[in-house]
């Protein structure tokens, strides 16, 4: 349910004077509020999901309000379980009652693993969780949102056409071995990007893929150490870590159209990570 929200006049810079709305999934904390911050500074209405944490999803709308740059900028907080078939579809209800529209979707909603543990000792229960909610949790929510597109065909004030995009990880091809699950959730989800980019390509909607490195965020607070000395030690050429602004700038020059020709993409947002070094 929506327990937020600022509304006012058109942001003039959108086609058609419609302010674009988009769906973040996961966006309460860590990447996600680094997308939604970036997204209602560029002028977008942002419908800001969280699946426990409400205060901080609050705190989110209370950045986007003070981000916006235009009184037709609308923002709200909704609930979901996204590993939970009928709480998803009560979420795209709710985005679509409560804007009127929506125009583009960020899967970036997803959970490390409870307990890291060698493969050779790692159980099915934990992996079953953290798969339903990376993997199949996204690429459901994301045929969800597209039947609705198709069914309405209603125009978008995006002029290259309504976006989705997937945040994955280095560890869709990167091999982890005390957390494996998560890996294999991430390139499960790498490989949807590739399915729904080509299934609605003929459609006019654009699906990308951002994979980013070793970002600082809480979900990696607690190996902080570790990745600090890995990055002294070079593992990231551009020798930094990766912020949530990092993303949220990759995402808003998707969604500006800076990338129309350029569906089912793979774009690192990494600090080099991904170049293959001697």
């Amino acid at each position: 349910m929506a327990v937020n929200e600022h509304e006012g006049a058109p942001d003039a810079s959108t086609m058609s004077g419609i302010t674009p709305v988009v769906l973040v999934t996961g966006s309460s904390r860590g990447l996600g509020r680094g997308i939604a911050l970036e997204l209602a500074s560029k002028g977008y209405s942002v419908a800001v999901h969280y699946s426990s944490n409400q205060a901080a999803a609050e705190k989110t709308l209370v950045h986007c309000r003070n981000n916006a740059v235009s009184e037709g900028q609308r923002f709200a907080a909704f609930h979901c379980d996204i590993g939970n078939s009928a709480q998803r579809a009560t979420l795209v209800e709710e985005v679509f009652d409560h804007f009127g529209r929506l125009d583009a979707l960020v899967n970036n909603a997803g959970m490390g693993p409870r307990v890291r543990a060698d493969i050779l000792e790692a159980s099915e229960e934990p992996f079953e969780e953290l798969v339903r909610t990376n993997l199949q949790g996204p690429y459901f929510l994301t045929q969800a949102v597209a039947k609705r597109w198709l069914a309405e065909k209603a125009p978008t004030p995006l002029y290259h056409g309504r976006t989705i995009v997937f945040i994955t990880s280095i560890s869709a091809d990167t091999a982890s071995i005390g957390r494996g699950e998560y890996c294999v959730s991430k390139a499960g989800l790498s490989m949807a990007v590739k399915l729904w980019a080509s299934r609605l390509a003929g459609e006019g909607i654009l699906v990308y893929e951002l994979r980013p490195g070793i970002m600082e965020t809480d979900m990696t607070s607690g190996v902080k150490a570790k990745y600090d000395a890995l990055i002294a030690q070079g593992i990231v050429p551009q020798g930094r870590w990766g912020y949530p602004e990092d993303v949220g700038r990759a995402v808003r020059s998707l969604l500006a159209g800076d990338f129309a020709y350029s569906t089912g993409s793979v774009i690192d947002i990494d600090g080099g990570f991904h170049i293959s070094r001697l």
